[in-house]
């Protein structure tokens, strides 16, 4: 039986059929969505001051960048789980890829620098950030401190310009926490090295086009660094499936069975747990900056959204109980902003110790997530989200509060410090050895 329609002329679909999607910000307008970013409002105490010319000038330029060319984007890309290739040429033109690295056409920006950088991508986009860090601040800047003179000019030109890309494998599925016990080996042969192992939750994998991979050497039993090209023979990536969180990044599972590594590929600088530590020390960091920017975003969303979306006749914002969590957002972001800053000076005078960057990181991500939670209630169901940021900033926070060191580790890194005693294992396995 075929039902008629008043509007079906000659077998046509009606045309109202053939309308646009329908643009829900504009059919229920409650507030402006963040793919129209909000100003910055999130520097209260004007930090802005401490920075140097150049400095402000980095800020200001990645700022633009990301509420003209990502904000606009982002949501779609993190429903989809996808990464925005075609916004690759764009980051590359900020010039933040190498950070601190000098030479080898990488920018040589302070620490200060490099780190706001850092905070200005994930204040937009949590991703982009983790996408930009573990290109930069772990592949790259292990080939620039621990790498030959050959591999810096070899690597490090392209990988500043994005035309290239490299991820950063350490976590194993076994050993996440504690990775200094990892498992995948390498074989000294003839004219290289063979890898034997797997890698996991490794960002940027599925893509990349040099892997930096640590194994353990078989003859030595120290831990080694290698650089694999991403068609070596042997090699398998796999993404991981449906994550909450930093849903753009794409981590993967790593396989390699029988994988050659010639020699001038294996990076004679790493040849220890401590040499890949001090490439930790640094990019936590840079860590701890990535949910400072997420936070100041949080508050900027939350800030516009409050003046205008409107409830019992008045405007969010009037109301005292929501003033109030408004303000303890925002002295998170000015304390959170504080160390941060603190961490790079440290860093810059020589004093910065394991424990200082440990002791950041961790604080920051657990003030980061208090901060989400309260902008997650402030903007009601609007709250859940991901077109108003706040419900994709609180799941992007998740992982960044585990990887480089979860919340637990990092504050039993800074308490080894302040005690002397490590207390990583259980007793009873102390007691043992």
């Amino acid at each position: 039986m075929t039902r008629s329609n008043p509007d079906d002329k000659n077998g046509k679909m009606p045309s109202y059929f053939n309308l646009p999607p329908l643009d829900v910000s504009l059919a229920f307008p409650q507030a402006t969505p963040a793919s129209t970013f909000p100003p910055c409002v999130s520097d209260y105490f004007q930090y802005d001051d401490l920075l140097k010319p150049e400095e402000k000038a980095i800020r200001l330029k990645v700022r633009a960048c990301m509420e003209k060319e990502i904000a606009p984007i982002m949501t779609k890309y993190w429903e989809k789980a996808e990464f925005p290739f075609h916004a690759i040429p764009k980051l590359a033109e900020l010039g933040i890829s190498g950070g601190t690295i000098k030479g080898y056409g990488c920018p040589g920006l302070s620490i200060t620098g490099s780190a706001i950088a850092t905070a200005e991508v994930a204040r937009v986009d949590a991703s982009c950030s983790t996408f930009i860090l573990v290109h930069s601040s772990l592949a790259m800047l292990t080939i620039a401190l621990c790498g030959s003179e050959a591999q810096k000019q070899k690597y490090l030109p392209s990988l500043a310009q994005l035309k290239t890309i490299a991820c950063w494998a350490l976590t194993e599925p076994d050993y996440g926490s504690d990775a200094s016990a990892l498992k995948t080996i390498a074989t000294k042969v003839e004219g290289g090295w063979i890898l034997e192992g797997q890698k996991r939750w490794i960002g940027n994998s599925t893509f990349a086009d040099l892997l930096v991979i640590f194994a353990r050497n078989t003859s030595t039993n120290q831990i080694n660094g290698y650089i694999v090209k991403k068609d070596a023979p042997g090699l398998t990536v796999t993404k991981i499936e449906n994550k909450i969180g930093l849903r753009i990044v794409q981590n993967g599972d790593i396989v390699m069975k029988k994988v050659f590594v010639p020699d001038e590929d294996r990076i004679e600088g790493v040849n220890s747990f401590q040499d890949t530590n001090k490439v930790l020390a640094v990019s936590r960091v840079m860590v701890a900056w990535q949910p400072i920017g997420i936070s100041m975003g949080i508050y900027d969303m939350c800030h516009r959204y409050l003046k205008e979306r409107k409830q019992f006749g008045a405007p969010l914002a009037a109301f005292q109980i929501n003033q109030q969590k408004l303000v303890q957002m925002l002295s998170n972001v000015q304390a959170m902003i504080l160390v941060g800053w603190r961490l790079c000076k440290l860093y810059e005078s020589g004093k910065m110790t394991p424990g200082h960057a440990s002791l950041g990181k961790s604080w920051i991500t657990l003030r980061a997530r208090e901060t989400a939670a309260l902008g997650r209630e402030l903007l009601g169901g609007n709250g859940i989200l991901s077109d108003f940021l706040v419900a994709k900033a609180f799941c992007d926070l998740e992982p960044i509060y585990t990887y480089e060191g979860t919340y637990e580790i990092n504050t039993l890194v800074t308490g080894r410090e302040v005690t002397g005693f490590a207390s990583f294992k259980p007793a009873t396995q102390r007691s043992r050895m």
